[in-house]
């Protein structure tokens, strides 16, 4: 296994009584292996990280890291080799298929580069979907108060055709939030909009934490992506090798130049 980057100081750490306790999800000795013998990979190397509640978390490395593998491992999407996972008191690994598929319905929200919207719904219709499928209605007022944060007021009869790049992933967004799910994964949500849509989709997922306490963790490359975070978690040949809270991107950037520094590709 190659060197990894001497961990930095944290910046900004904050005190103890002002961090919340609280943990949405938790991957305790997470491992992720495919293939076996001489092709045997090892993606994630007995990982232990907690998402807290009501934070937002930016999982960065470089490329072939485990960060999408850890995300997609603690989101439910992908199985994994041994460890545990936990969505709040749930034991991931307990579950049978309708199970986790209910879990991932009720519990968490997903954001991805593409938008994966219908292109034969409206913007609301595909906002809804989810909760139209488990035979559920949506708080109104909450979802209210999400079309409202994304700003999509005037576009929900609107098809994704006559949306725009950042339109459509305002939808996602909105959509992720809608059913007030206990945690977002975001998978490089950003990587398909232009800095200017990329910097609102941000920010309305910055707001959604800080106004309404949603928890969100998502994977990226982008150091500015990274600042919008309260803390980045970094990881190297599977395994978490620091974090970093109150990021700025020129820490980040300084942080991810070391990988290069060791002969690594971004």
């Amino acid at each position: 296994m190659s060197s990894t980057p001497s961990p930095k100081l944290r910046p900004g750490v904050p005190p103890a009584d002002q961090r919340t306790t609280s943990v949405a999800a938790r991957a305790t000795d997470l491992s992720k292996i495919y293939g076996q013998g001489e092709t045997q990979v090892v993606a994630l190397d007995r990982v232990t990280v907690e998402f807290r509640q009501a934070e937002f978390t930016a999982i960065m490395g470089p490329s072939g890291s485990g960060k999408s593998t850890l995300m997609h491992c603690v989101a439910g999407l992908d199985t994994f080799s041994s460890g545990s996972v936990r969505i709040g008191d749930t034991e991931l690994g307990s579950l049978k298929d309708k199970q986790l598929t209910r879990l991932r319905r009720d519990k968490i929200g997903f954001i991805f580069q593409a938008f994966n919207l219908l292109p034969t719904l409206t913007a609301l219709e595909n906002i809804t979907l989810p909760m139209d499928i488990a035979g559920r209605k949506p708080d109104q007022e909450w979802l209210d108060s999400v079309i409202r944060m994304v700003g999509l007021k005037d576009r929900l009869g609107h098809r994704p055709s006559q949306l725009s790049g950042g339109q459509q992933q305002r939808v996602a967004v909105a959509r992720a939030l809608a059913s007030r799910p206990e945690i977002i994964f975001g998978d490089e949500p950003t990587g398909n909009l232009d800095s200017r849509s990329g910097a609102e989709v941000l920010g309305f997922l910055r707001n959604s934490v800080r106004e309404l306490g949603q928890t969100v963790v998502m994977v990226t490359h982008d150091p500015v992506a990274a600042a919008y975070a309260d803390r980045v978690v970094f990881l190297a040949d599977g395994r978490i090798v620091d974090e970093m809270y109150r990021p700025t991107a020129e820490g980040v950037l300084d942080f991810m130049k070391q990988f290069d520094a060791k002969g690594r590709t971004s």
